[in-house]
């Protein structure tokens, strides 16, 4: 079975998010693995133990993104394939076109990813790039099986659970739950030094500049706003009522 992961590195979630001219400053952020792109890198290395095959995970996004890439080699992992976006920002779109480009050619039974991205959230890439596949797909699955060139899948519905069948090659995008993510041991980290990690530019995938260029534009990255000390309200319980509903319609501009 051949199995793809899509990973993307992002801010290590216990870190500061400092804002400068607009942007989120990098300057001495560890950064890691997606988290919820550990379970699909989890899931890819179950399978590959039950069924056999290989484990490739493939990144869109800087030279750094090869430290991720690493790790998830270090898991267990066959093969890496890093994109290069060569200080280029894409796009949810643009980043499912290049996996697309890459990933048309080779003969994946099977594609796994992250939910979404603890950076941006849009959760867009996965669902994007299995319609241009032209390929089935289910997201927040929380269980998966795999059986006949068929994977069952349990996916997490807002609270409710749904059970699907789907005929493979399928992609699936991993919620949390679905496993325990592994750590990589000192032998698998030395083992990926040996590994192959493919680096790749978009012009040699074939994509120009026009065709990658962003279909949507962040118009404001802003902090959110400090938070205020609460407000004791003094009188009688109408008093208190009248001036909270003053409050509310004058300063917090809800009613």
């Amino acid at each position: 079975m051949n199995i793809y992961v899509l990973l993307k590195q992002t801010f290590d979630t216990e870190e500061k998010i400092v804002l400068r001219e607009g942007r989120v400053s990098e300057d001495g952020v560890k950064f890691v693995i997606n988290p919820y792109d550990e379970y699909a890198v989890e899931e890819a290395l179950l399978l590959k133990e039950a069924f056999g095959g290989t484990v490739t995970v493939v990144s869109v996004g800087p030279a750094r993104a090869a430290e991720a890439l690493r790790t998830a080699l270090a898991m267990g992992a066959d093969e890496a394939v890093l994109v290069d976006s060569e200080g280029r920002e894409y796009d949810e779109a643009g980043v499912a076109l290049l996996l697309e480009a890459y990933l048309r050619e080779q003969p994946a039974d099977l594609i796994l990813a992250g939910n979404f991205s603890t950076d941006t959230g849009g959760g867009q890439v996965a669902l994007r790039l299995a319609e241009r596949l032209g390929i089935p797909h289910a997201s927040s699955i929380i269980n998966l099986e795999v059986s006949g060139g068929k994977a069952t899948v349990v996916r997490d519905a807002e609270g409710d659970a749904e059970t699907l069948e789907l005929a493979l090659p399928a992609l699936f995008t991993a919620q949390q739950g679905l496993n325990e993510p592994r750590y990589p041991s000192l032998p698998g980290i030395m083992r990926a030094k040996k590994k192959p990690l493919k680096q790749l530019a978009a012009a040699e995938l074939g994509l120009t500049e026009e065709r990658l260029a962003p279909l949507s534009v962040r118009a404001k990255l802003a902090l959110p706003a400090a938070r205020q000390a609460g407000r004791r309200l003094s009188g009688t319980p109408s008093e208190q009522a009248a001036a909270l509903a003053q409050l509310l319609r004058g300063e917090a501009k809800v009613l």
